[in-house]
């Protein structure tokens, strides 16, 4: 029996659902950033996507400069593929950035980026290419970016100003050496530590301690200058607990807890680094050479040698500030602070080296730039006391909490929190995390690097965040949102543009020392890196054209003279290379790699005949520097070239994308 359908009635058709209404793009995209406080997820998608926009590597790029050492050189890492090798993976922690032990350490004691570098060996990015470690950096600094994002939206609960936060750390333009660089590892992952460290004052008080224990020692073990974490992250509680906590802030309580976990960690870090890395004491840190100096002298060289930095190099090409007069140097670094600082707003010119001649001694004590440099360092310091201290006044008077963060809308206003404890942090940590690097309480090797300015530029993106956002609503006020909006969008759109061209520099390393040359033409490692890179392609007279220059500026540098000879000795012009060869083994003694380099180039042209002028010249020159390598390599040379053809290959210097000498 078939049953008939039954008739459509209202109570069986269903009713059309409403239309959906259609969102713009635009209105979409605002929700997204506006409508709701941002997660590490949402957050972490843009900042990465923004990262890898603006500093990912040409794929085929090679290794370049320290990155030669850094990987290529490094025994600790290449030990990972090898099956006899004694180092295991925990030997980071007895041996130096560069995989050397202490007894051999160039400085830069960075266990976290080695073990880090050796992982991806280990899964099979090795010599091919550094297209993979640099990329790491990358996805890491968009890392960053949301942590930023998540630590301005607690600090003012206005997402408009976290997100703008975040968008300006991530495309700092000045930061890209760090980011595009392989070694920047270090920079990015010791950033990481140092938010994650402030990040944890907005969690319980229970749970602070160990969380900044943690945040710290990753810090710490990732770059010696995340050591700015322990006095700033305790101001930071001390500034920020009424926003972060208004119902119980206790401000104090948090700032002692905070100082003691970090002080712990920073304690525990440096003393099994005196167990695990042993290291000599600098003959200028004893003791002895402080005795007659002053109690404050004598204070400062004791902290020194409790803290035990590894031996530094001592090259016044990469830092002439080495040999500069305390008040000299000090007036050189507010120089290079101001230029740095510049940089950070408007990086018009980007580079990866800064070598002599191109930042030198100051001639005076008192010029523009160091004057700049000495207020833009000096006044924050006595500008944030004050400013916490009104900001503490006019906290008591309202005692009233924040309100939820809001969204930026028209007509929606966000409640005033007062934000000039933040203000006065943020100018604060540019400083304070910019001072371990400044030559000003000790040298290092490197009189200038945009690598540096890595931790300071938290503070620079907190800071123009905030002004940027008040400018907004300024302008949507008096009705001059475009105008407002237009001036912020061309600052962020200079910003990646010059972090992107630069990026693109790190192509190869012919491009890299190409650029740094233009960029910075005063520094003659970047004419003789760029001589290097013409003659590994067979371009020998532009190589000379270019070690030229390089000698014309650093006339007192032995490896100028000596890769002038190479040159020379490469163009088969071996008596025209002697003189240079001279001359640099005469500055340079004991520089075992140039010596070598120009002992065989002169033996394969057969220069170095038994009753050659040259074999006499040479050995005459050796005669006058007894114990050096040059007096040892001549005397070697010449009583064994026969059996070694040339120079004993122990000695010789590695090739360039070459790994580590057998028994290194």
């Amino acid at each position: 029996m078939i049953l008939p359908e039954p008739s459509p009635t209202a109570s069986t058709v269903p009713e059309p659902l409403p239309p959906i209404p259609k969102r713009s793009v635009l209105t979409r995209t605002r929700e997204y950033f506006l409508g709701e406080d941002p997660t590490l997820l949402t957050a972490l998608v843009p900042t990465c996507f923004l990262s890898m926009a603006l500093y990912t590597r040409h794929p085929e790029t090679n290794f370049i400069f320290d990155e030669q050492e850094a990987l290529l050189a490094n025994p600790y890492v290449r030990a990972v593929t090898d099956r006899d090798s004694s180092i295991g993976w925990l030997a980071a922690f007895r041996r130096d950035f560069w995989g050397l032990t202490p007894e051999r350490t160039i400085g830069s004691y960075r266990p976290l980026p080695d073990i880090v570098w050796r992982a991806l060996w280990k899964i099979g990015a090795r010599e091919q290419s550094a297209f993979p470690h640099a990329y790491l950096n990358v996805l890491i600094h968009g890392l960053n970016g949301a942590l930023v994002v998540l630590l301005v939206l607690r600090w003012t609960r206005d997402r408009l100003t976290a997100w703008l936060a975040g968008a300006l750390f991530v495309a700092t333009a000045v930061v890209t050496e760090a980011v595009s660089g392989v070694v920047g590892l270090a920079d990015v992952l010791g950033g990481a530590g140092a938010l994650l460290a402030l990040l944890a004052l907005s969690l319980p008080l229970g749970a602070v301690p160990i969380a900044l224990l943690a945040a710290t020692m990753i810090g710490l073990y990732s770059k010696e200058s995340a050591l700015c974490v322990v006095p700033l992250v305790p101001l930071a509680a001390l500034y920020t607990a009424q926003i972060t906590h208004p119902e119980r802030p206790l401000r104090w309580i948090r700032a002692i807890v905070a100082a003691l976990a970090t002080g712990a960690a920073f304690v525990f870090y440096v003393e099994t680094r005196h167990r695990w890395f042993p290291v000599a004491t600098p003959t200028d840190l004893t003791a002895a050479a402080n005795a007659g100096k002053s109690l404050a002298h004598r204070a400062f060289a004791s902290a020194l040698r409790w803290y035990a930095q590894p031996m530094l190099p001592h090259d016044p090409l990469n830092n002439p500030l080495l040999e500069a007069s305390t008040p000299y140097r000090i007036a050189g670094a507010f120089r290079v602070f101001a230029r740095g600082l510049w940089q950070v707003v408007y990086p018009r010119t980007l580079s990866g080296d800064y070598s002599a001649p191109q930042e030198p001694i100051p001639d005076r004590l008192v010029f523009t730039e160091s004057v700049l440099g000495a207020a833009a360092m000096l006044l924050p310091l006595v500008a944030c006391p004050v400013l916490g201290l009104l900001a503490h006044r006019r906290w008591k008077r309202s005692r009233r909490p924040a309100a939820a963060p809001a969204p930026f809308a028209a007509g929606v206003r966000v409640q005033a929190i007062d934000l000039t404890p933040v203000v006065a942090f943020a100018m604060v940590w540019i400083v304070v995390s910019y001072i371990p690097v400044s030559n000003i309480p000790v040298v290092l090797p490197t009189v200038r690097a945009e690598r540096f300015w890595y931790f300071p530029a938290i503070g620079s993106a907190i800071l123009l965040a905030i002004v940027f956002a008040k400018a907004l609503r300024a302008g949507r006020r008096m009705r001059i949102f475009p105008v407002a909006a237009g001036a912020i969008a061309l600052f962020l759109g200079f910003q990646c543009f010059a972090a992107r061209r630069h990026a693109l520099d790190y192509k190869n390393d012919l491009a890299f020392w190409d650029a740094t040359r233009k960029a910075v033409p005063n520094s003659a490692k970047a004419h003789l890196n760029y001589s290097v890179m013409l003659g590994a392609r067979g371009d020998l007279p532009g190589r000379l054209a270019s070690n030229t220059t390089a000698l014309r500026l650093a006339p007192q540098w032995p490896m100028a003279s000596v890769y002038m000879g190479d040159t020379l000795c490469r163009m088969h012009r071996a008596p025209d290379a002697l003189p240079h060869y001279v001359r640099g083994f005469s500055l340079g003694p004991n520089d075992l790699s140039l010596v070598a380099l120009g002992l065989q180039c002169m033996w394969d042209e057969q220069l170095l005949g038994e009753s050659s002028p040259a074999r006499g010249s040479l050995q005459d020159l050796a005669d006058q520097y007894p114990g050096s390598w040059l007096k040892y390599l001549v005397d070697d040379t010449f009583s064994n070239g026969d059996e070694y053809k040339g120079v004993n290959p122990k000695y010789r210097p590695r090739g360039y994308n070459e790994g580590p000498k057998k028994g290194e």
